[in-house]
């Protein structure tokens, strides 16, 4: 019988792990990417950079450049897009750390009194409470976080020539409306 080397594969929650925390350091940076597109886009590079960040933060592998270089109008459109879908982004990202903040730091952060609070009226039982409540927010959050760094990799491909599928502009920009219309009702709500 001989002994053959298996390559050790990582589990899959390790891999879901890394995958969510790929995800939200890459959303993390769509915005200034997207501004520095913005601003950099006449002079070439940007297209560059779009590729590194999907290479090295979502871990893809590096795209078959083609000899076709996209035109400025292309780049200029794609960081219109960056920019919205980055917008986006900001709403999962608050709820990663507002989970930190009232969730894992409750108890830190908020100095009480508990009489009112959830969990309440110990700090012990308010800090559980809004832990607990904070979890699946979370994991909703990062969910999210992991959509949106999808769909925009295939925004990205697209400026090496791959083709997009139909769906994919009006999905970015219908997430970005549905986007604005969650953030608007979240400020009147508070």
């Amino acid at each position: 019988m001989s002994a053959t080397a298996h390559p050790i594969t990582p589990s899959r929650p390790y891999r879901l792990a890394r995958l969510a925390g790929r995800s939200l350091a890459y959303c993390a940076t769509l915005i200034p990417v997207a501004l520095l597109t913005l601003v950099t886009a006449p002079t070439g590079g940007a297209v560059a950079r779009w590729r590194s960040l999907r290479t090295r933060l979502l871990g893809m592998p590096p795209a078959a450049v083609t000899g076709r270089r996209p035109g400025p109008v292309a780049v200029l459109g794609h960081a219109v897009l960056s920019l919205l879908l980055g917008a986006v982004a900001l709403l999962p990202l608050g709820v990663e750390l507002l989970m930190v903040l009232r969730g894992v730091l409750y108890g830190l952060v908020d100095r009480g009194p508990y009489d009112s609070s959830w969990g309440g009226p110990t700090r012990a039982g308010a800090w559980l409470a809004h832990f607990l409540v904070g979890l699946p927010l979370s994991v909703a959050g990062l969910a999210a976080l992991i959509g949106i760094a999808a769909v925009h990799q295939r925004l990205t491909a697209g400026l090496d020539g791959e083709p997009r599928p139909r769906w994919l502009i009006p999905t970015t920009l219908l997430t970005a409306f549905a986007g604005a219309l969650l953030f608007v009702a979240w400020t009147h709500q508070i």
